[in-house]
């Protein structure tokens, strides 16, 4: 992992000041234009971050205000710490003296020790931490007679947190808000979580700003004692803020106007936390007058990847716009690969991968950026099989995963009933109210009696050692395992899995929460039981599990590193491979479902961070096939494959037509989804087997075209299978070259090259 520099040093006398001489021009000018409102329109890889530092460091030498006197605002206490660094470097201890450098999180929780009284808190107010809020949420919904199972804690936690985001007061909550928990008492429900909070004087990471911004709203006074007390006010990342931290900025600034926020419309990817880009597309209209300032030089990546990451992201229509440029080598066209399956795409980018250590490129400066966590088990699967040292950022390795475990633990419970440890994870998971107090009276009944857990827990539900509740739970519980072993000998393992998932009602909880987490949650389960229809006997693949879980590669070892693309935002790599890029994948369909175009156009500006983190070379795949959900479903290249410049990208594929093909397609008519997205807002494409032939036949171009292919494909290979026959030397699109064993109608047996004798359909075969 390495960081571009921020930029070269200016031709010598072209800055009068040696302070600026390592800027460019446009850096300069937003260093130096420090009255009045300034967006610092800074693209991918351009130094914005120089730029802020030196702006602000110009500020305090130049001495146009005292540290006291600025607002400085970071989205991360690491980025914080860096500029506190940076500036440091560049004019020494003064940097210590600024209080209001920092988090907005931070600086809202410094001003409301100050005014805590006014929002019903003492000033040594507690911060509750998701553990203690989920907890005082379970017990509102219980004096609530609320069903937990139905409306989860989690759930209002994360309504509760959407709210905070937009700025929202339980009366301010509209109709469509207050039904969207317990069927109208959301409003209820938020309010007396409040009122318990003010009486434990408390408060939750939302509250730091709304109460703040609460404050400004009642209190004139208060509020223009910040208003003068602030003469600059800097905000980075600007197009990742919320609504209530957009309008706590507004409101501070309104007085002075003195503002430069710095940002990039085109990066702006967290809409699912409630980052708003219409904030940064609506600043001028904030701030009447307000100079745009664009950073347009990147020092980070290609000509060839700049080209084509930004014609792809010229596709959206609410951006500002800029036109990135480097003076850095040509470098290499992105290579688009196309592949039979997720296997195979594991396969090509394991081989990839190997071949750059060959020539010496280091595995810390190689990533592999997925979409979806889920993408990365295959991924770690065929990694581990050819012993290629990895990373995981930003998350667990899949087989960590909490889910993934909780999964595994039932499994490994049926496997081996006396697997203590697996017992006891998932007794009470998802809760079944089997709380400490009954696990330690099990765990005494199998000390003495020297049985395993499991054991002692059928013998306990025969005794009055436990309430009637949990006796009743427990048993319960212990004959789902005893009837899911018996049935384990007729199911294959995926089928067992998904059976107990569903059965034990941790799939129905995790629907429940209706969040982001939850669902990602879920497409890790359904990954997860994909990878085990794989293998013959559950004992086969908890032994698989075991042997990828030993990863002992050093720690001071390199490593490649595999993240999602959000996590990936602001880092960069000389190799970046880019697996996945399929409708439904990416885009994600789920995304498009519940956000229509305003979500395709996030979508979009994700695919555009993507490429930008490559500074050498950037490599996209997309297979033909995917198993989804247990059935191999067929998969057409991402629409962003097609929105690439020809002129800037090398295709390479097995298939039949390739990318070209989807390409000349897709420029036949605009985005057919979008046409479903505008027209049906509500409408959800269908993802099992045959997803792409959705309900909505009025909007069908793109299904047809699809069907179309197929046809193309198979009359290819029809044409071409003429002279088959035992003894003919034959190509196959998965399984490579081969030589014709036997035939009986239109099924062949042929011995290839790299995987041995297959069975295969002569329709997916073509002579050699």
């Amino acid at each position: 992992m390495t960081q571009a520099p921020e930029s070269p040093s200016s031709p010598a006398g072209e800055s009068p000041d040696p302070f600026l001489d390592r800027l460019n021009a446009p850096q300069r000018e937003a260093v130096t234009t420090t009255e009045g409102p300034v967006l610092m329109l800074a693209g991918a890889g351009t130094g914005k971050t120089a730029a802020l530092t030196h702006r602000l460091a110009n500020i305090l030498r130049n001495r146009l205000a005292w540290p006291s006197e600025i607002l400085c605002v970071t989205f991360t206490n690491k980025a914080a710490r860096e500029m506190r660094e940076r500036v440091g470097q560049l004019i020494g201890p003064a940097v210590e003296g600024m209080p209001w450098l920092g988090t907005f999180h931070a600086i809202g929780a410094k001003m409301l020790r100050r005014h805590a009284e006014l929002v019903g808190l003492q000033s040594n107010f507690t911060i509750i931490d998701p553990d203690d809020q989920l907890r005082l949420l379970k017990q509102l919904i219980a004096a609530n007679d609320l069903d937990e199972k139905r409306w989860p804690a989690r759930q209002l936690a994360s309504l509760l947190d959407r709210w905070k985001n937009k700025g929202l007061n339980p009366d301010d909550l509209d109709a469509g808000e207050n039904e969207a928990y317990a069927n109208g008492r959301g409003q209820q429900m938020y309010r007396q979580y409040q009122e318990r909070l003010r009486t434990l004087n408390a408060c939750d990471f939302g509250d730091l700003l709304l109460h703040m911004l609460n404050v400004f709203r009642k209190d004139r006074e208060v509020l223009e004692m910040y208003q003068q007390r602030f003469k600059y006010i800097m905000v980075d990342e600007y197009q990742d803020t919320n609504a209530v931290q957009y309008l706590w900025l507004r409101l501070l600034a309104q007085a002075r106007k003195n503002i430069c926020v710095v940002g990039d419309d085109d990066q702006s990817i967290y809409s699912w936390r409630g980052a708003e880009v219409a904030n940064i597309l609506r600043f001028e209209k904030d701030f009447p007058g307000a100079k745009v300032i664009r950073l347009e030089q990147n020092y980070r990546s290609t000509p060839q990847i700049l080209a084509a990451a930004s014609t792809l992201i010229g596709a959206n229509s609410e951006r500002l716009g800029k036109t990135l440029w480097t003076e850095a080598p040509r470098g290499d066209k992105l290579r688009v690969i196309g592949v039979w399956d997720g296997p195979e795409e594991a396969r090509r980018v394991g081989d990839e991968i190997e071949r750059l250590e060959r020539e010496g490129a280091p595995l810390d400066r190689i990533a592999i950026l997925v979409r979806a966590q889920f993408q990365t088990r295959e991924l770690e699967d065929r990694f581990i099989q050819i012993g290629l040292s990895y990373r995981i950022v930003g998350g667990f390795r899949f087989y960590e995963r909490a889910e993934i475990r909780d999964a595994l633990a039932y499994l490994r419970v049926i496997a081996q009933p006396s697997d203590d440890l697996a017992f006891e994870r998932i007794v009470n998971t998802p809760k079944r109210g089997l709380g400490d107090k009954t696990v330690e009276k099990m765990h005494r009944l199998a000390r003495a009696r020297g049985i395993p857990l499991a054991a002692a827990a059928v013998e306990i539900c025969d005794t009055d050692e436990l309430p009637a509740r949990a006796r009743n739970t427990l048993a319960g519980l212990m004959r789902d395992f005893a009837r899911w072993r018996t049935e384990s000998s007729a199911l294959t393992p995926a089928e067992l899995a998904r059976t107990l998932l569903d059965e034990s009602g941790y799939t129905q909880v995790l629907q429940a929460e209706k969040s982001a987490e939850a669902a990602g949650r879920l497409e890790n389960l359904a990954e997860l039981t994909r990878a085990m229809e794989e293998y013959e006997t559950l004992g086969d693949f908890l032994e698989h599990v075991s042997l990828v879980m030993d990863n002992d590669a050093s720690p001071d070892e390199e490593k490649v590193t595999i993240m999602t693309i959000h996590a990936a935002k602001g880092l960069e790599f000389d190799q970046v491979f880019l697996p996945g890029w399929e409708e439904g994948v990416f885009p994600s369909q789920r995304a498009m479902d519940e956000g229509g175009l305003a979500s395709l156009e996030e979508e979009r500006r994700l695919a555009y961070v993507a490429i930008t983190r490559a500074r050498r070379r950037c490599t996209i795949l997309h297979a033909a096939n995917r198993r989804i959900y247990g059935q191999w479903t067929s998969s057409i290249p991402s629409r962003f494959i097609a929105e690439l410049p020809a002129d800037h990208i090398e295709e390479e594929t097995t298939l039949t037509g390739g990318a070209s093909l989807w390409r000349a397609q897709w420029s036949e008519q605009s985005d057919p989804f979008a046409d479903v997205a505008r027209a049906k807002p509500g409408h959800a494409m269908t993802r099992g087997p045959g997803w792409q032939r959705a309900a909505a036949r009025e909007y069908d171009p793109a299904p047809r075209r699809i069907v179309e292919s197929t046809r193309s494909a198979a009359s290819y290979a029809a044409k071409s299978r003429g002279d088959i026959a035992v003894g003919a030397r034959v190509f196959h699109d998965k399984f490579g070259y081969g030589t014709v064993a036997a035939q009986e109608g239109n099924k062949l047996e042929i011995d290839f090259e790299q995987t041995g004798r297959k069975r295969v359909i002569d329709s997916f075969v073509r002579l050699a």
